[in-house]
């Protein structure tokens, strides 16, 4: 009884607030901010509005219909998931929030050119655009750990994928473009001793100038770094655990204390380091740092194309077989240990995790090599630049083509079956918001109901 009694209580309140935050909005037709959308006891703000459609803008969004409809009804949609979640003690940790909080600043850098023009378009500094995001990072990690335990772990049979797949209309089918399976042997051309020096040398002398204070080190990493994702932000990657940096850097970074102070040199798969602390927050560390690499010789790259060519005319003539040559000869850490078959590392894509690749997918010089290919053929010696941005030498073999073609379940089980699986979580969810919405509180502006909203059940 004092429960029902509380929540009326606290909907007159709401209701009470949405009609006051609306006359107080109004100052000669001038609109400070106004309460749009009231979804049990949180409001949706115009302002929430205009944050989440510049927040699109930069991360590349586009919106299927009006943004002025679609984006309050996602914020509407996020209240519901949140109530859930405060419900059922969903919770995310610090630390994780943290992490995508940098993650996102440093997109935000990247995308707007420097810390100071993102801080001039948003009008805040770093710090309160940091714990602006930290709220808004936090909720949506939240809405997705309430999604995963609403859709729980979806079991499919062979059987319900055989079913869809009998069910859908032939020309509705999935096209699958055409996917292939490579084997790779890399080797890394020898690096000179005296490129090797210069490279320190250089590098002892930025350290120099940083400690005697003639020069902002993050003015060299912009000027000199070779890892150029970081060079444009000085050199700064933002706060990252151990386990987010290479080993030898994490090792150095992590024991840094003095601010002011250059670490010493530290070479990694990388290249060569040098480190400047910014920042520690528990167990994560925010650096900036300087990296060259040192420059494979014209010499050294022609010798190393002649060494792998004669290892591929001896495969192709018989006198071992290409896997036993990956195991052995290849200096790729992560290929040869799978007698060189390349995996699919890219999240995006729809193989991640498997063999296989479209075209797109694959490093560009390895695709324009494989386009051309024959199953079984063993390619000629080629240059590349590998996933830690070194200059290497490399032969590939197709192991298999799949020409793009209509979905079937002899070739695409696994693409089906995902098909099916998202197709129930999103039917699951869509039911849940339905249902939701009916034993919810909602009230709505009416200069803002004229929507073709996704889920009618919002206007009651």
């Amino acid at each position: 009884m004092k429960k029902s009694v509380i929540s009326r209580l606290m909907m007159t309140f709401v209701c009470l607030f949405f009609m006051q935050s609306m006359a107080f909005a109004q100052q000669d037709n001038n609109v400070i901010d106004e309460v749009i959308w009231v979804v049990g006891d949180q409001a949706i703000l115009k302002s929430d509005v205009e944050a989440e459609r510049i927040r699109a803008q930069y991360e590349g969004r586009k919106w299927t219909g009006d943004p002025y409809c679609v984006i309050p009804e996602q914020l509407a949609i996020q209240k519901l998931y949140l109530h859930q979640a405060a419900l059922d003690s969903i919770e995310v940790t610090d630390g994780d929030v943290a992490s995508q909080v940098e993650q996102q600043m440093n997109f935000y850098i990247q995308q707007i050119g420097s810390k100071e023009k993102m801080e001039e378009y948003f009008n805040k500094n770093s710090t309160q655009i940091r714990e602006q995001m930290r709220e808004t990072l936090k909720e949506q990690m939240m809405v997705q750990q309430m999604q995963q335990k609403l859709v729980g772990d979806i079991k499919l049979t062979p059987a319900d994928v055989r079913r869809y797949f009998k069910e859908i209309p032939q020309d509705s089918l999935p096209f699958i473009p055409t996917q292939v399976e490579v084997q790779i042997i890399t080797q890394e051309p020898k690096i000179a001793q005296e490129e090797i020096d210069r490279v320190k040398k250089q590098l002892r002398e930025y350290t120099e100038q940083v400690n005697s204070g003639k020069t902002q080190f993050s003015t060299l990493a912009l000027l000199y770094s070779e890892d150029t994702a970081s060079a444009r932000q000085g050199g700064e990657l933002g706060f990252m655990g151990r386990g987010e940096l290479v080993t030898e850097y994490a090792n150095v970074a992590f024991n840094l204390t003095d601010p002011k102070k250059v670490s010493k040199i530290v070479e990694s798969e990388y290249g060569f380091h040098i480190i400047q602390l910014i920042e520690k927050r528990g167990d994560r560390v925010n650096s900036r740092h300087i990296l060259m690499k040192p420059k494979v010789s014209e010499e050294a790259l022609i010798e190393s194309i002649n060494r792998l060519d004669s290892v591929a005319n001896d495969i192709r003539n018989g006198k071992f077989p290409f896997d036993e040559a990956a195991t052995y000869l290849s200096s790729d850490k992560e290929t040869r240990s799978n007698h060189g078959l390349l995996p699919n590392n890219n999240q995006q894509s729809s193989l991640f995790g498997t063999s296989r690749f479209e075209m797109q997918d694959l490093p560009q010089e390895v695709a324009k090599v494989v386009n051309k290919m024959q199953i079984g053929e063993v390619s000629e010696a080629f240059t590349m630049v590998n996933t830690k941005g070194k200059e290497v030498v490399a032969v590939v073999k197709l192991k298999n083509r799949i020409e793009g073609h209509k979905a079937t379940m002899t070739e695409d089980y696994q693409r089906l079956k995902s098909i099916v699986v998202n197709k129930r979580r999103a039917e699951k969810l869509d039911n849940w918001i339905k249902e939701k919405q009916k034993a919810t509180y909602i009230r709505i502006n009416p200069e803002w109901v004229k929507c073709d909203f996704q889920y009618p059940g919002w206007i009651k």
